[in-house]
């Protein structure tokens, strides 16, 4: 009998100590996914805030050829160049094709920007009806709806 409780004794302690080896290396392995995750997080987030940027700069492309309208614009303006300051890190492209002298222009923006080394660009082409009369402020229209993809 006072064998049987020696040996209780004796063999509790390392179960003690496997038991705390295994949670450590649980708690390791969890903190590691933990870790992992929040900089994926981190990650996207800063993709996403890229995407916001850029989308706002191709808007605002598109919004001065509407506003000053596509028929000489690309005489009077430059076609390419890098965006006004806090966007330096961005470049910029529009290409205006007229296809005919009452139909609306193509207008293609595109803006491209290097992220960890790796040039990246994204696009939006639409079309712009083109300045009827000496309005200041005229209404474009195309005659046909544009169907959007």
């Amino acid at each position: 009998m006072v064998r049987r409780s020696l040996q209780r004794k004796v063999s509790r302690p390392s179960f003690v100590l496997a038991d705390a080896i295994v949670a450590t290396v649980m708690l390791g392995a969890s903190l590691s996914v933990i870790v992992g995750l929040v900089g994926r997080a981190l990650s996207v987030q800063r993709q996403g805030e890229r995407f916001e940027t850029v989308a706002m700069l191709l808007d605002e492309q598109l919004q001065m050829v509407l506003a000053r309208g596509p028929d000489d614009y690309l005489q009077r303006f430059p076609a390419t160049g890098k965006c006004d300051a806090p966007f330096a890190d961005y470049e910029y492209q529009l290409a205006i094709t007229s296809n005919g002298s009452a139909d609306a222009y193509s207008v293609k923006a595109t803006i491209s920007w290097r992220d960890s080394g790796r040039l990246q660009s994204e696009s939006v082409e639409t079309r712009i009806a083109p300045r009827r009369g000496d309005e200041p402020d005229p209404d474009r229209k195309p005659d046909e709806s544009v169907v959007r993809q």
